[in-house]
Formats: C-alpha cells, sequence, structure tokens
C-alpha cells in the first residue's frame, strides 16, 4: 500500500508541474504578468540567453515592454520529462511557440521550437519555477508577416488577444485574468 501512495502522490505532483508549465503559456500568451509572478518563487531566476538572464522577477517587471510589439503570442508544449526528487524537481519540456511581432512595416513572424529546461521547488505544498532556461533548437521567420487574421476561412471566427477581451474570459468564467486557479 505504501508504493501505491508514493505512486499517486509522484503522479499528483508531476500534473501540478505540466499545469504549471501550462499556465505560464498562458500568462506569456494573455501577457497576464500576475499570473506570471505567480508561477516563480521570489528568489528565481530566469535565463532566456543572450535576452535576459537574472532574477525571475526583474524578468516579468521588464514583460510589458517586451510584450509590447507582440501582436500575437502562441506558446506549445509538447514532450514533457520530469525527474522528481522529494520538494525538488528538473524538467525538460519541448515547446513551439510563435511570435507575429509588430514594427514599422507589415511586421514579421517568428516560430521557434526549443526546449525548456526547468528547476521546481514544491514550498508550502505548491509548486513553482526556482530557475528556468530556454534554449531555441530551431528557428522559422517570415518578413513580412504572412499572418492574415482577414482570410475568409476564419470569418466570424472568435480571436485571440492578450487582453481582458479574449475569448477565454468570455467563454469560460472559472478563468480569472491573474489567478493560478
Amino acid at each position: 500500500m505504501e508504493d501505491l501512495n508514493e505512486e499517486i502522490r509522484t503522479l499528483i505532483d508531476k500534473e501540478a508541474i505540466k499545469e504549471l508549465v501550462n499556465l505560464y503559456c498562458q500568462a506569456a500568451d494573455r501577457h497576464d504578468h500576475e499570473l506570471m509572478r505567480s508561477l516563480y518563487h521570489e528568489d528565481a531566476e530566469d535565463d532566456h540567453g543572450s535576452f535576459f538572464r537574472g532574477k525571475a522577477m526583474d524578468f516579468i517587471d521588464m514583460l510589458p515592454e517586451i510584450q509590447s510589439n507582440m501582436a500575437i503570442l502562441h506558446h506549445n508544449v509538447t514532450t514533457h520529462n520530469i525527474k522528481l526528487n522529494g520538494n525538488k524537481a528538473e524538467g525538460e519540456t519541448y515547446i513551439i511557440a510563435f511570435h507575429k511581432v509588430k514594427d514599422e512595416s507589415q511586421g514579421y513572424d517568428v516560430l521557434i521550437g526549443g526546449r525548456y529546461f526547468d528547476k521546481y521547488e514544491k514550498r508550502k505544498g505548491v509548486w513553482k519555477f526556482s530557475k528556468r532556461v530556454v534554449d531555441a533548437d530551431w528557428v522559422y521567420v517570415n518578413e513580412p508577416s504572412e499572418v492574415n487574421l482577414e482570410h475568409p476561412m476564419i470569418k466570424g471566427a472568435n480571436i485571440g488577444t492578450s487582453d481582458l477581451t479574449d475569448p477565454l474570459y468570455l467563454h469560460l468564467k472559472s478563468f480569472k485574468r491573474g489567478h493560478r486557479t
């Protein structure tokens, strides 16, 4: 019975970590900086390569400026490998992240395939990031942008936004901006 309880605890912890990673994507794509802040421990580190290295809270403070020229952000997680060690864990998560960047002309599209190398800690019963390192394995760029939200194929479709007008908040009342659950 003890082995079964340990296996159940392992599954619960891994699921909580997967949800944490998914919420990171939601926070990034919806520009929800309050939610993003709740996902990291106060002393956490973030390494986005030459783009940013340092305290995660400092990175989150910079997000409004960083995201100001992002017309669309769309992060997708795929393969997720997690190794638990008590109240600490490590994870490698494969990602595909799309960015439509605004500039003076028509903007440009950046599609990145990469991975997150994460360290997680469970403090006071809650899993959060203690360190995140971002890796880019490949990148595909379209300049100018080829995104066409006016195409007849999607006429009348809900179109995502990075603010409170996003269809998520309209259609799913249990999802609140700035909240983990």
